[in-house]
């Protein structure tokens, strides 16, 4: 029994978390949404929207798929947003993510941003729901 636990907590440290396809803060996306993206034609399509100057990422469709979560445009450096968690809810996946904003009266550059994150994630059918973290 001890050498079956030993194995478990093994596999459990290597099990991979959501794997980063881009992330910064100049999407070409004025408005803030979230995507599911299982297919290279719905990837085509969102990339144009999102960075059509830049080569895509490589997805296998097989095994994965993709979520993106888009702030929109802003007024100012200092947005950023980050999937924390990407887990399974009986048939449903769950899509935690927080966005941070810059301090109130702080001081940051006067940029027009659109800060936004995209991960690949084991493939699953079914809903995919956002719950936006405090």
């Amino acid at each position: 029994m001890t050498h079956l636990l030993l194995m478990l907590a093994i596999a459990l440290q290597g099990a991979a978390g959501p794997r980063v396809l881009d992330t910064g803060d100049q999407s070409n996306m004025d408005d803030s949404r979230q995507a599911v993206v299982r297919t290279a034609g719905e990837l085509d399509a969102l990339w144009r929207l999102h960075a059509p100057d830049r080569p895509q990422p490589k997805v296998n469709f097989s095994s994965e798929m993709v979520i993106g979560v888009f702030m929109g445009s802003r007024p100012s450096a200092g947005f950023t947003v980050e999937i924390l968690s990407v887990e399974e809810q009986g048939e449903a996946t769950i899509v935690r993510y927080r966005e941070t904003v810059p301090p109130r009266g702080g001081i940051a550059a006067q940029v027009i941003t659109s800060a936004y994150q995209l991960v690949a994630v084991p493939r699953r059918t079914g809903d995919v729901r956002f719950e936006k973290q405090p």
